[in-house]
């Protein structure tokens, strides 16, 4: 129910925030050059003494000599930290060019794990069922900074460098340091985005549910006016005895029975406090616009019908109505800053469940079991949709700078400043060839569609036709170098 076409969007908004601000992995460069001072030598030098040691205490494989820590610590081992910095390409790239570092504190190696294990840190590790990233981060941190730096098994092993300060070795701490504090920071913020495209598309999901249980919320509102004007001082005839067709709708009915409707709104969309921003208001001037419409006059004043027609009644009061006007679009703004973005194709799903349970077999998918009764749409359609969006994100992460520089090379830089693009062009166009590259089985012509469609929504006037022109290059430049291979 959730369409492609809405996770595009979503991934492009959240992925926008995302490497707009994020702060990327940070590891400490070799220093270069015939006159760089001894203790920044050594520094580098003890930086990758331990994250050499890190690694192995991890169970990292980073040579040969690994074969000496056998089946490694079990609880060392279940922090990730080590595991997730041999997955960074630099990490890997060290690896291979640096193993000489591997081997420096063989010596002592068992001291240490000693050490380590002596620690409450460590109990706390092996106690602990679930550790979060942060937690693990700062093991390490500790366990370098208040044991390791401090022993002096391990300072006597590194006074063997012939460039050896005390200096140098604190700079080569904090240099890991900032290693570890960096990881964190990078899997947070990416822990961070991939959470919040999950919540805005079940947000998205709350909406579709909320607007449908609005003619429910608009229906009581409507009866405590009539109760409350049969309590007036001098109440009319039509006072006391009013027209009780809109309050006894069939579809509102069908909405109340609806269990499955009601069970989600109580668990997702608590009345106390409201989703919506001042709902009376809200609601009222919502009520006001329908009572007042020639629509409803008509079907006030009509014969009562059957089921049909009272549902058809609601479509058209939430097609023209509700679904378009300020009031809906305001409290929808201030109550999260995803539902506007949302409305359009959720009151289109929304118009479409109305009009599956009363449409004849075989209309609107419906079959002769659904008429007179609600079935809510699916979240997503399939498997494929559910991954869509997160498979999107962490392809255009990944392969954000190869993107980048398919783009580039189509970029006519007498008539544009490639440092000066509108950031949403570029995250769009290198969302767009992430799928193109990515999904298979998505026609070129659908991708290409959507992008111009979203780049003329969401960027500037200009957009749709320079994004048209760039990613239009760059497919035909991934055909001809066979990177892809579809139309």
């Amino acid at each position: 129910m959730i369409n492609r076409s809405l996770i595009r969007i979503k991934t492009i908004q959240i992925l926008y925030s995302y490497l707009l601000t994020r702060k990327d992995f940070h590891l400490s460069p070799k220093p270069h050059g015939d006159d760089i001072p001894a203790d920044v030598r050594f520094a580098y030098s003890v930086y990758l003494d331990y994250l050499f040691l890190l690694l192995k205490l991890s169970s990292v494989p980073v040579d040969s000599s690994i074969a000496f820590v056998s089946a490694g610590d079990p609880v060392l081992k279940k922090n990730t930290v080590g595991s997730l910095l041999a997955r960074e390409k630099e990490v890997r790239d060290i690896i291979a060019n640096e193993s000489g570092h591997s081997s420096t504190f063989n010596s002592v190696y068992t001291e240490i794990c000693d050490m380590i294990a002596k620690t409450p840190l460590y109990d706390e590790l092996r106690r602990k069922r679930k550790v979060e990233l942060a937690d693990n981060v700062n093991f390490w941190i500790v366990i370098f900074t208040s044991i390791i730096a401090k022993s002096k098994s391990v300072e006597k092993q590194l006074r063997k460098c012939e460039d050896f300060s005390i200096k140098g070795m604190e700079n080569g701490l904090n240099l890991l340091v900032r290693t570890l504090r960096s990881l964190d920071d990078t899997r947070e913020s990416y822990k961070k985005s991939k959470d919040d495209l999950d919540t805005s598309l079940t947000l998205a999901y709350n909406l579709y549910h909320a607007l449908l249980e609005l003619p429910v919320r608009l229906t009581d509102l409507h009866f405590n006016r009539l109760e409350a004007a049969k309590a007036k001082y001098l109440p009319t005839e039509d006072d006391l005895n009013p027209n009780m067709r809109f309050v006894e709708n069939a579809f509102v009915k069908a909405l109340r029975d609806c269990e499955p409707l009601q069970l989600y709104v109580a668990d997702n969309i608590p009345a106390d406090p409201s989703m919506w921003k001042d709902s009376d208001v809200i609601f009222g001037s919502l009520l006001n616009k329908i009572i007042t419409s020639d629509l409803y006059k008509e079907y006030m004043a009509s014969e009562n019908g059957d089921y049909a027609t009272d549902a058809a009644f609601w479509r058209e009061v939430m097609r023209t109505i509700v679904l378009p006007s300020d009031e809906l679009a305001e409290a929808l703004e201030s109550s999260s800053v995803y539902w506007n973005d949302d409305l359009a194709i959720m009151g289109t799903f929304v118009l479409k469940t109305i009009r599956r349970s009363y449409a004849q077999p075989g209309e609107d998918g419906a079959t002769s079991k659904n008429y007179g009764k609600i079935e809510l749409l699916p979240k997503f359609m399939n498997e494929a949709d559910e991954r869509f969006g997160s498979e999107l994100f962490d392809f255009v992460v990944k392969n954000s700078k190869i993107y980048r520089g398919y783009i580039d090379r189509f970029i006519d830089a007498k008539q544009w400043d490639t440092e000066r693009l509108a950031f949403m062009d570029i995250v769009l166009m290198e969302t767009a060839i992430a799928e193109i590259i990515n999904f298979p089985t998505i026609p070129i012509p659908v991708t290409f569609n959507e992008y111009i469609e979203i780049a003329n929504d969401y960027s500037t006037p200009r957009s749709g036709q320079f994004i048209n022109g760039i990613v239009y290059s760059v497919i035909k430049m991934l055909q001809a170098e066979n990177i892809i291979s579809k139309k």
